[in-house]
Parts: structure tokens; sequence; C-alpha cells
């Protein structure tokens, strides 16, 4: 595969080398579509291509916030009667690990005729190895995000050590199931 296939001239361009280990897809989505818009350069204009390349790489270990992993539903259509396909963003991530950042892009990208020359211009790698490490005169650059913090879940419903809720009966009863505790009244009946 060439490395600029796609590319009508790389003069000019940079090449963003962008880490997306621990990152949310959504606000990764974002900033890759921004670069590959060439909206983070003063030259920018609507009706020109002149974004830069962007080549993603750990593709593997984004991450979605929530229980997206199991709600989010990727649909597609064969075109035959009954042909409605649908994968969970957890089977799709299975199958192709660089899919659903890909999806996520193109949803952020304008939808007119430049669209396909700017999704060329997006690399995206499942692991730490990629082809533009060592090509001599190309303009490397890295492109750093802020890391994100994700919440384990549940962790909102653990109270720190010392604080009680100011109902308890209706605190478990509303999150215990959750906690795998029961209520007071459901204890009781238990031990009897």
């Amino acid at each position: 595969m060439s490395l600029f296939k796609g590319l009508k001239s790389i003069e000019g361009l940079r090449f963003r080398i962008v880490d997306a280990k621990g990152q949310v897809v959504g606000r990764l989505a974002s900033q890759i579509a921004r670069v590959l818009m060439g909206k983070d350069k003063p030259t920018f204009s609507p009706w020109k291509d002149d974004g830069d390349v962007v080549v993603v790489v750990n593709a593997q270990d984004v991450e979605f916030t929530g229980r997206k992993w199991d709600r989010k539903v990727y649909r597609w259509h064969t075109g035959y009667p009954g042909g409605l396909k649908q994968r969970t963003a957890k089977e799709q991530h299975e199958r192709k690990p660089g899919e659903v950042l890909r999806a996520a892009v193109m949803g952020m990208l304008p939808k007119n005729n430049l669209r396909r020359s700017m999704a060329r211009k997006l690399r995206i790698y499942p692991g730490p190895e990629h082809d533009y490490q060592n090509v001599d005169g190309l303009d490397v650059v890295n492109f750093e995000m802020p890391p994100r913090k994700l919440r384990e879940k549940g962790s909102v419903l653990v109270l720190p050590p010392g604080f009680e809720p100011f109902n308890p009966h209706a605190y478990w009863k509303r999150y215990g199931h959750r906690l795998g505790k029961t209520t007071d009244a459901a204890e009781q009946q238990q031990q009897q």
C-alpha cells in the first residue's frame, strides 16, 4: 500500500500523529475533524481542502463514556429486502478497531464535495506502529490531547468513607440493586 495513496500532493502538508489510547471517541473525533478541515490554520477557507494528514495510532484503545459500548448501534442496509443489519459499538470495535473512530469522524466532516478528499487524509492504525515513522522529507508533528479521566462503572453510587445517605432507606431502595445490597425490609425478610 502506498503511503500517499489518495493525496494529490504532499507539499505543505503536515502529518499529525494522534495517540488515541484512553481517549473518548467523540472528543477525539471532533479534534481530528477540525484538523482534517484545516480549521486550526489561519488560512482556513470553507471551499478549500487545506487540512493536514492525520495518522491515528492505538485506535484499539479508545473509550466510550457511559454505557455506549452496549447501547450505541451501527446500522446499515444491504439493499435487499429485509437486509437491515446492525452491530453494537462493542461488536464493531472487536471486528474492526478503527471503524468506530472513522464513523465518528465521518459524521463530523462537512457533507459536501470536499468530504471524500478530507476523509482520504485520515489514516487509522489499531496498534502503536505506523508507516510514517521513518520517512524522509515529511513534516511529522505529534498532536497532543489532554488526557481525560474515565470513571469506573458504579463509582458515582459509592459514598466516600464516613458519609451516610440523608435517607438511607430511599437510597438503598434506589441504588441497592446496583451495589449488591437490598433495603432494610428485604434484609429482615431474608433473615427470617
